[in-house]
C-alpha cells in the first residue's frame, strides 16, 4: 500500500485549500424523513475501479466506486510531524486522498474518519464543517445512496489563496468503526465543478466494508 506522511501532504493541502468548516445550516432536523439523492451532475464519471478494499490503495470501513485516473493513497499520520494537526478537522482524522490530477483536475476527495462510534454521521458532519472559519452558508440534508442512510452537506468556502469564494461538497454514513466523511475540495469554482461527478460517483456508489 502506498502511504505518504502528513508533511508530505501539506503543501497540496494549503495549494487546493481544501480543508473546510465553519457552519451556517438550513437544517433539516434530525426527524426528516431521506429524500432521494439530488439528480447527476450533467457530466457522468466514467467507474476506473473502486476504492476502500485491500489493495485499493486505501483499505477503509467503506468502498465506492472510483473515477477513472483518479488515484488513492493511504494518508500515515506522524503525530511527532509539526503538521500533525492538519490532518485533523473537528472531530475526524484523514484517512485517505484520492488525487485528480492525473484524470486532469486539480483537487482532491478526501476520505476522513472518526473512531466515536457514539457521534452520529450528521454530528461527524457539522463537526467537519465547524471546525473551518473559512465555511459559511452550509445546508444539511439526509439522503440515500446505494440503500443506505446519508447525510450530505454542501456550503461555500472562501479561499484566501484564489481570492474567491467557492462551493464544497461533503458527505457522511455509518460504519461499525465510526463515521465516515467523503468531502470533495478543489483549487478554485471550475475545478470543483470539473470533479463533481467524480464526488456523485462515490455517493451513489457508497456501501459499508
Amino acid at each position: 500500500m502506498t502511504r505518504r506522511t502528513v508533511r508530505g501532504l501539506v503543501p497540496v493541502l494549503l495549494a487546493a485549500a481544501a480543508l473546510t468548516g465553519c457552519s451556517s445550516d438550513a437544517d433539516s432536523g434530525g426527524d426528516a424523513k431521506p429524500e432521494r439523492s439530488a439528480a447527476p451532475a450533467a457530466k457522468t464519471a466514467a467507474e476506473g475501479g473502486t476504492v476502500g478494499g485491500p489493495g485499493s490503495g486505501c483499505e477503509l470501513p467503506v468502498t465506492f466506486g472510483l473515477a477513472k485516473d483518479w488515484k488513492p493513497k493511504a494518508v500515515a499520520i506522524d503525530p511527532d510531524s509539526d503538521f500533525a494537526d492538519l490532518a485533523e478537522q473537528g472531530p475526524v482524522t484523514l484517512a485517505c486522498e484520492i488525487d485528480a490530477k492525473p484524470a486532469g483536475q486539480i483537487g482532491f476527495l478526501r476520505v476522513w474518519r472518526t473512531k466515536a462510534t457514539t457521534v452520529t454521521p450528521r454530528e461527524a458532519l457539522k463537526g467537519f464543517v465547524g471546525a473551518d472559519e473559512n465555511a459559511s452558508g452550509a445546508a444539511y440534508k439526509e439522503v440515500g445512496g446505494n440503500g443506505q442512510p446519508l447525510t450530505e452537506v454542501t456550503y461555500t468556502v472562501h479561499s484566501e489563496l484564489m481570492d474567491e469564494d467557492r462551493p464544497a461538497h461533503a458527505f457522511a454514513l455509518a460504519t461499525p468503526e465510526g463515521p465516515v466523511v467523503v468531502h470533495l475540495g478543489g483549487l478554485d469554482s471550475d475545478e470543483h465543478d470539473e470533479m463533481l461527478p467524480a464526488y456523485e460517483l462515490a455517493k451513489r456508489s457508497v456501501r459499508v466494508g
